[in-house]
């Protein structure tokens, strides 16, 4: 098997919590509730907030601390550039593809009327309804599409490319310097292995259910939901996999160490999200990627702000500091964000506030004067 390909694995299994958390959400997730917040049964803006904040984690803070932390061993660590190339490439498509459902909405929103009888005649294409429905139909296209995306990258690094992948990861081995003691250490069976997953599967999906629950009494104690789905869960369902780029990065190996951090926000990006979209769909869930304003400005400048930082092929721990701190400016910023019942950038709840305060007199008057003129 190419080294790529077990690291490919491994970095997919790692993920499986976080496709659990997903699923578990978007499964308790109550339809009647989309108007609220997560203390009201709507978990959707928490599942957006997670999908984001994944990739967030991994770009910012896991990757921060990589370089920080090889950084104090070594004045800079230098990096292949396909492995960095490919990464933010495969990212900006991801944001690309996650972003659309947001500007479609954003465009149209100012022209959204009121589903009184009467504007959904008159102006049929913009009301609310048929703007979700329709912002809903592009999230689960755009879904499809990216999750194909996901496989063709599989399909890249796992075929034909390879070798490419596999000498970087081979120079990486020979610099590691826990590596002898690494080998010595006794490996599982494949039938140990196996039986180890499904155990821990099992309490992983109990646990989650368990925290899923527990949800709705953080959001009631002023957890906001932007800070408990953008910060609390990523750091949370990503532990594990932060403690083993950090401990790469020690080790000099900082290519797999990137693997590691580029490869989980790749993948929570293509699949993952695109993945809870889908399930949404076949439960009947309303799941889709009309993520805030505010959400979408933080996706594009981490992007831009990393990519910036991989360009050169090399880091150092200041590289890394400056990362960790954008991260914490993101964390202080989502605790002092509203929930979607107080203001949302999208506009929705906002737009029928605004619609809500039309006096009962005018809006008779209005339904009135629009069934005068229409055709019986």
């Amino acid at each position: 098997m190419p080294k790529v390909a077990g690291i490919l694995i491994e970095t997919t299994f790692g993920s499986i919590i976080e496709i659990i958390l997903f699923i578990v959400l978007i499964s308790k997730h109550e339809a009647d509730s989309s108007k609220g917040n997560g203390d009201e049964g709507n978990l959707i803006p928490i599942i957006q907030a997670a999908i984001l904040g994944s990739i967030l984690t991994n770009l910012l803070l896991c990757l921060g601390l990589c370089f920080f932390v090889g950084g104090l061993k070594q004045a800079s660590q230098k990096f292949h550039a396909i492995v960095s190339e490919v990464g933010t490439g495969l990212l900006l498509v991801a944001a690309f593809g996650l972003l659309i459902p947001s500007a479609f909405y954003s465009a149209l929103k100012a022209e959204v009327v009121p589903d009184f009888p009467g504007f959904s005649v008159l102006h049929e294409k913009f009301t609310e309804g048929k703007l979700q429905d329709d912002v809903l139909r592009i999230s689960q296209a755009t879904s499809v599409a990216l999750i194909v995306a996901f496989f063709l990258y599989i399909w890249y690094q796992a075929s034909s490319q390879h070798s490419i992948f596999d000498e970087v990861i081979e120079m990486d081995e020979h610099r590691d310097a826990d590596r002898e003691a690494d080998m010595e250490k006794p490996k599982f069976t494949m039938t140990e292995t196996i039986i180890a997953l499904l155990i821990a599967l099992t309490l992983v999906t109990a646990l989650l259910i368990f925290l899923v629950e527990k949800i709705e009494h953080v959001v009631e104690s002023g957890v906001p939901d932007q800070f408990l789905g953008l910060i609390l869960l990523p750091l949370v369902e990503k532990a594990a996999e932060h403690l083993t780029a950090i401990d790469e990065a020690w080790d000099g190996v900082i290519n797999v160490a990137l693997y590691h951090c580029l490869g989980p926000s790749i993948q929570t990006a293509l699949f993952n999200g695109p993945l809870v979209v889908l399930v949404g769909w076949a439960i009947g869930k309303p799941m889709d990627l009309n993520f805030e304003i505010f959400m979408i400005v933080l996706l594009v400048l981490s992007i831009l702000v990393v990519g910036n930082f991989l360009r050169d092929g090399e880091s150092n721990w200041l590289e890394g500091a400056l990362l960790v701190v954008t991260y914490a400016i993101i964390a202080i910023a989502c605790w002092y964000y509203p929930n979607p019942d107080v203001a949302t950038s999208n506009g929705l709840e906002g737009s029928e506030m605004v619609n809500v305060t039309m006096s009962v007199d005018t809006l008779r008057q209005l339904q009135q004067l629009l069934s005068a003129n229409l055709p019986q």
